[in-house]
């Protein structure tokens, strides 16, 4: 009988189903990719609970999950929340809801394991040989920066300056203002000295930006430019000068505005300009030379360390026979 495994990834905008059997190539093969925009985050993140209503729909996208699990017979699931139930004070709370629903056990990763999951997704869908990179993971709850090489980490950090709580505090009007994103650059100012002081030691000309927001530019920097891309590639299209024009478009336009422009998602509108704000920051206080898109992050990073495990015991079985 085949293995198979489920991999759950409860992010504070999006929770993600990965769904993967083993193969006689000695690694697992996705079957099945589902996402639901849950926003367990909404309304509660800055004050540091979840929501009744955030509680309700994590229960109706995790009770959906279970269903392709068991129509596929797995037993064998992966769990895991991060940002927006690490900083609840009512998370042990939302985990037993979860378990008495649907019977699964949910484990609260840490910031750095969440970074650590987010570089193997990374590298395991591009190559930046022996130069570093800056990898920029923008979730609702956190931001992961990790600076590494094809390798190795060199430095990683999680930091709680997530797009739902960025939005919350600063986002109040649509479209967003010059002194709301004023605002934000002070506030990065003072929240990221950590990441300046990490590229003053590692210097990188390369930002890798993981999956979501960057998912979103990708596809609409496409649509712009006429570029046909796979629904599965590992790597997707966007330069410098494609992000400053969107940029500058998604900064300048409601919601119902943004929502028009071709490549927009629905569970993105919202988040994507103070997250846009951040990218924006970046590129303004260290010079960068390229930008990639990565679309694996934190969930194909966990799979990717089920697949060392699996080749590791098939190598184990290999030696004793």
């Amino acid at each position: 009988m085949s293995d198979k495994i489920a991999i759950i990834d409860m992010g504070t905008n999006t929770f993600h189903l990965l769904l993967a059997e083993a193969r006689e190539t000695g690694r697992y093969n996705i079957t099945l990719r589902d996402r639901i925009a849950v926003k367990i985050g909404k309304g509660g993140i800055n004050h540091g609970y979840i929501t009744a209503e955030g509680i309700e729909r994590a229960l109706r996208a995790m009770s959906t999950f279970k269903c392709h699990i068991d129509q596929q017979g797995i037993r064998k699931i992966y769990a895991f929340g991060t940002s927006a139930l690490r900083s609840a004070s009512n998370c042990s709370e939302v985990l037993q809801s979860i378990k008495d629903a649907t019977g699964i056990d949910v484990k609260v990763i840490s910031g750095e394991m969440e970074a650590e999951y987010i570089y193997y997704g990374v590298r395991s869908s591009l190559s930046t040989g022996n130069e570093k990179g800056l990898i920029v993971d923008i979730g609702g709850g956190s931001v992961e920066f990790i600076i590494g090489d094809d390798a190795q980490i060199f430095w990683k950090e999680s930091i709680e300056i997530g797009a739902q709580r960025l939005l919350e505090q600063f986002h109040k009007h649509d479209p967003i203002t010059i002194e709301e994103i004023q605002a934000l650059d002070q506030y990065f100012c003072t929240k990221l000295d950590t990441l300046f002081k990490a590229l003053q030691r590692h210097p990188t000309a390369v930002l890798i930006g993981a999956s979501g927001t960057f998912d979103t530019l990708s596809d609409i920097y496409c649509y712009q430019q006429s570029i046909k891309k796979g629904e599965d590639d590992p790597e997707t299209p966007l330069t410098l000068e494609g992000f400053r024009l969107i940029y500058k478009e998604l900064i300048s336009k409601s919601r119902a505005q943004r929502m028009q422009i071709p490549g927009m998602i629905e569970m993105r509108v919202d988040m994507i300009v103070v997250a846009c704000c951040l990218v924006r920051y970046l590129l303004s206080i260290h010079r960068f030379d390229n930008i990639r898109v990565s679309s694996y992050s934190l969930k194909e990073g966990v799979l990717a360390s089920f697949n060392q495990q699996l080749m590791s015991a098939s190598s184990s079985i290999q030696d004793v026979t």
